[in-house]
């Protein structure tokens, strides 16, 4: 079969070491769309609120190569909330001495 078909022997070779990567890799491919949303919140909280940067700033700041589906930045509570690949993260700002931190 490999003599007479190289191009799908190939193909079907490269499609079994890429179901084994993934295979390997699965508990990091799981956590991924949680480091999305959660490093965003973070982000976006601490150069906000520690850092005291405008919001148009920090928006720039925390923009990544995969885009989030939302962000909403409340003064009054200093809290920021973070959506992206089906995921939601809120982060806080504790004070000068705590800085920002991820809710659970």
């Amino acid at each position: 079969m490999i003599r007479r078909r190289p191009l799908t022997s190939l193909f079907l070779l490269l499609l079994l070491a890429l179901i084994g990567w993934v295979w390997h890799e699965r508990v990091n491919l799981q956590a991924f769309p949680d480091i999305i949303a959660a490093y965003t919140a973070k982000e976006y909280c601490s150069c906000r609120y520690v850092a005291n940067n405008p919001a148009e700033y920090c928006r720039g700041y925390v923009k990544q190569y995969v885009p989030t589906s939302a962000l909403a930045d409340d003064p009054q509570r200093s809290e920021v909330t973070a959506s992206g690949l089906g995921r939601t993260h809120t982060a806080r700002w504790l004070g000068d001495r705590q800085g920002c931190r991820l809710n659970p």
